[in-house]
């Protein structure tokens, strides 16, 4: 039961490829883009660390100004496999932090190999499905089913925000619960 309770102090967040020449054929980023943001911003509450990836930048541009704007203290790495775990490795082993959650782009191909490396590797992997988008829903769809059959936990920013926070009341849990009405 372990891999279902997310705890704050074993906890990253990694998000992959949400870039400026690639985003604009998703239909469902404008959704991606405000779930993204709730669950950065969640994390600079809880101080848990947030890596971003960007596949082959000099062809897909940098990270959309969308989710820029909501990144304070972030690890960047740059790649060209689809799988972002190679490039991770390292950042993840440093953390000692065996929890990962995972939003992005596309769900079928880079989204969808990382969380298959990570979960071979030992790692927990919750999936935000409503943070996550292909360009089409029968990829979407499949991506999600594939990573559900692998392990990962499928699940929604709410869900990620409300198991973090544990308890309402605090300072840190309202400011971000205006952004959840």
């Amino acid at each position: 039961m372990s891999k279902y309770c997310l705890q704050q102090e074993a906890t990253i967040i990694v998000v992959i490829d949400l870039q400026e020449k690639l985003m604009p054929a998703m239909p469902d980023r404008e959704k991606v883009y405000k779930n993204t943001g709730i669950l950065l911003k969640t994390a600079q509450q809880l101080q848990i660390p947030v890596v971003v990836t960007e596949q082959y930048p000099k062809g897909l541009g940098p990270t959309v100004a969308e989710i820029k704007e909501c990144l304070t203290n972030y690890e960047y790495l740059e790649k060209i496999s689809f799988s972002a775990y190679d490039a991770l490795k390292e950042v993840l082993a440093d953390s000692d932090r065996k929890t990962v959650i995972i939003v992005g782009s596309e769900t079928h191909v880079c989204v969808f190999q990382t969380v298959r490396d990570l979960i071979a590797a030992g790692y927990y992997v919750h999936l935000v499905k409503d943070a996550v988008c292909s360009r089409f829903d029968v990829n979407h769809s499949n991506g999600l089913e594939l990573m559900r059959d692998l392990g990962a936990v499928i699940t929604n920013t709410e869900t990620v925000v409300f198991d973090l926070f544990k308890v309402s009341g605090t300072p840190e849990f309202k400011a971000i619960s205006a952004l959840i009405k």
